[in-house]
């Protein structure tokens, strides 16, 4: 694409935007780690040329067109600022900050600034998840009454599991809902247009304490950062929630229910959502991604399997393979890559954006502030009068 970028974050995030970058053209120059030295390991491992001692020299570097953000959550605001000012698009990974007064400020500066500002919702990626937004545009489904689902792991299952995004203070004071809800909440959006207009919530933390081992632990690993056996730990106490539950109502009448959870054993990264529409039903599940469920009330159900021969054109042109070819994760990455340098290529960006952007991050934000309000005063509240 003759682009550039720096990816920020070495952990289990980071290289995967390295890889998408690459897969979709775009040269990665440099990397920056949260040490000189990690950043030192993640050039050598990754193959990338240059390993960043720190974000001035990233900023410095004229190479540079685009910064990848893909840092731990309390990092993203500073460094998106310090990017858009240093006049480099940016694409970052969710959380887009801690809270919606930050995450506001961002959107206002990305306008200023006139640069592309994105935020990494992949999983609006899969090509039937487009398939069935573009179903929904077409006026197949009719009505919107109701969308269920749920985004289920099982990583932090073992009270001995650990990781910094359980601590509020390195994540956030939501956890499971804004490291995985978020997804279903942009995605569910994505799909349908529906706007939350107040949410009724529930959490739980199911391990009060958790046992810290010495040494970190990187993102759905199971030994800590560097390869050490070391079983040494520390009792910590945890203030975020490992299960969550939120009863949505739409803008124009249409409702919601989702459940997220990070101790559902068994279920390693599964997302579902079912929309009912007044002509049709759509279903779909992300371990089963290429295969998306339509419903019917006078005539037999259907099952779609993902052929960019058999979809709208929106979703074939993010469909790469043919059909039994299967595409999953690593793809949505890609595409949505795709997407953002397209859109800074032809500058559409600047008018009519298809990717996810900083206002669609701070929607999210938005939406998490009032689910944690309504779990702690246990009453609805409104969504868009925070």
């Amino acid at each position: 694409m003759g682009y550039q970028a720096a990816v920020i974050g070495t952990g289990f995030i980071g290289p995967v935007h390295v890889e998408g970058l690459r897969r979709a053209g775009v040269e990665v120059v440099g990397v920056l780690g949260s040490q000189p030295e990690k950043s030192l390991r993640a050039a050598e491992s990754l193959g990338i040329e240059k390993a960043y001692a720190n974000l001035d020299e990233l900023l410095s570097d004229d190479a540079v067109d685009c910064v990848h953000i893909a840092s731990p959550n309390q990092a993203h605001f500073e460094q998106a600022a310090r990017c858009l000012s240093a006049e480099k698009h940016v694409l970052c990974e969710k959380p887009l900050a801690m809270n919606s007064s930050e995450s506001r400020q961002l959107v206002t500066l990305a306008a200023k600034a006139g640069l592309a500002a994105g935020v990494n919702y992949n999983i609006r990626y899969y090509p039937l998840c487009i398939e069935a937004a573009e179903r929904h545009k077409a006026g197949t489904l009719g009505a919107i009454h109701h969308v269920a689902g749920s985004y289920v792991q099982d990583w932090l299952c073992h009270q001995t599991d650990f990781n910094w995004r359980v601590l509020a203070d390195r994540g956030g004071p939501l956890r499971a809902m804004a490291d995985i809800g978020t997804h279903w909440l942009d995605l569910v959006h994505a799909i349908t247009g529906l706007e939350v207009e107040s949410v009724c919530a529930d959490l739980r933390t199911v391990f009060p304490t958790r046992e810290r081992p010495v040494d970190s632990i990187e993102t759905f690993s199971e030994k800590p950062a560097g390869g050490s056996e070391t079983t040494a730990t520390t009792p910590m106490v945890i203030d975020t929630e490992d299960f969550g539950s939120v009863l949505l109502r739409f803008h124009g009448g249409a409702r919601g229910v989702l459940w997220v959870s990070q101790v559902t054993a068994g279920r390693k990264n599964c997302l579902r959502w079912e929309v009912a529409g007044a002509k049709q039903a759509l279903s779909w599940d992300s371990e089963s991604p290429n295969q998306l469920w339509i419903g019917h009330r006078d005539s037999p159900n259907e099952l779609l399997t993902r052929d960019p021969a058999l979809m709208h054109r929106r979703a074939a042109q993010r469909t790469n393979y043919p059909a039994g070819h299967n595409e999953g994760f690593p793809d949505t990455f890609k595409q949505l890559f795709l997407d953002f340098y397209g859109s800074v290529a032809d500058g559409s960006y600047r008018t009519s954006p298809t990717f996810p952007t900083f206002a669609d991050g701070h929607r999210e934000i938005v939406l998490c502030e009032a689910i944690l309000k309504s779990a702690q005063e246990r009453r609805w509240v409104d969504a868009d009068t925070l």
